[in-house]
C-alpha cells in the first residue's frame, strides 16, 4: 500500500475498474482509458492517471495485436496513427492559448452528433475519403492535446467505414498499440511517467488482462452484428458522460 500511495479500499475499487474496462477493452478494441478516467478520478488525479492508463493500454495491446494484426486495415490504422501524432504538439500548444473547457465541450458535442447520425443509419461520405483519414487523426491528436479525447474521434471513424466487425476492432487495436508507442515519447518528456505511475500500472495491468481474456472470448461470430452498434452505444456514453463532467465542473 505504501509502495503504490494507496489505501486497501481504494485499490479494491481500483482492481475492479481496470478488471471491467479490460473486458470492454477486449470486446470492443477500444475505451479502455476512457473508462478508467471516467471510473478512477474520483481516486486519482487526471495527471496521476494518464500515465497509469497507458501501462494498461499496453498491457492489452500485447494481449490483442499479436492475433489481430492480420485482420486490421493497416493504412487505416497507421494513417490515423501518424496523423494523430503530428496533431498532439498542436493541441499542447492550443491549451495554452485556448479557453479548454469551452474546446472540450464543443468536441463532445460533435462527438455525440455524428455518433448519433451513424446509430440512425446516416452516412457520412466525408469520413470514407484519404482526406477524412488523414483529417480525423489530425483533428484526433489536436483533441488530444487539449482534453485527452482523441481516442473517441479515431474510434467514430473506424465505426464509420464500411467493414466487418472483426476489421474495425483489429484496426482500432493496431492504432491503439502505434500511438502508445508515440505517446511514450510525450509522457516521458513532460516527466508525467515516473516511478509512481509505473508500479501502479504493474499492479492494475493483471486485472486489466483477465478482462482482456473474458471481453476477446465474448467477441465471437455469432455476436459481431452486435459490435457496431455496441461500440456506438459505448461511444456515445462516454461523450455524454464526460461532458456532464465537464458540465459540472
Amino acid at each position: 500500500m505504501q509502495l503504490l500511495a494507496l489505501t486497501l479500499p481504494d485499490l479494491i475499487v481500483l482492481i475492479v475498474i481496470a478488471f471491467a474496462a479490460g473486458v470492454v477493452r477486449g470486446f470492443s478494441g477500444f475505451a479502455l482509458s476512457a473508462l478508467v478516467m471516467a471510473s478512477a478520478v474520483l481516486i486519482l488525479p487526471p495527471k496521476e492517471l494518464i500515465p497509469v492508463c497507458w501501462v494498461l493500454e499496453m498491457t492489452a495491446s500485447l494481449m490483442m495485436v499479436r492475433g489481430g494484426i492480420a485482420e486490421a486495415d493497416k493504412r487505416i490504422a497507421l494513417g490515423l496513427a501518424v496523423s494523430s501524432a503530428l496533431g498532439v504538439p498542436l493541441g499542447l500548444y492550443l491549451t495554452t492559448t485556448l479557453p479548454v473547457d469551452q474546446t472540450r465541450m464543443l468536441a463532445l458535442l460533435v462527438l455525440i452528433a455524428l455518433a448519433a447520425l451513424q446509430l440512425a443509419r446516416v452516412r457520412l461520405p466525408f469520413l470514407a475519403s484519404n482526406f477524412g483519414l488523414y483529417a480525423s487523426g489530425l483533428v484526433a491528436g489536436v483533441v488530444t492535446g487539449i482534453a485527452s479525447i482523441g481516442g473517441m474521434v479515431v474510434a467514430l471513424y473506424v465505426l464509420a467505414q464500411d467493414h466487418p466487425a472483426r476489421v474495425m476492432r483489429a484496426s482500432l487495436v493496431l492504432f491503439l498499440f502505434a500511438s502508445s508507442l508515440f505517446s511514450l515519447m510525450w509522457l516521458l518528456g513532460y516527466g508525467v511517467m515516473d516511478e509512481l505511475a509505473l508500479q501502479r500500472g504493474i499492479t492494475l495491468a493483471m486485472p486489466v488482462a483477465g478482462g482482456v481474456v473474458i471481453g476477446k472470448v465474448l467477441f465471437r461470430p455469432s455476436l459481431e452484428r452486435f459490435y457496431k452498434p455496441f461500440a456506438l452505444c459505448l461511444l456515445l456514453s462516454l461523450a455524454i458522460l464526460s461532458l456532464i463532467r465537464s458540465v459540472l465542473n
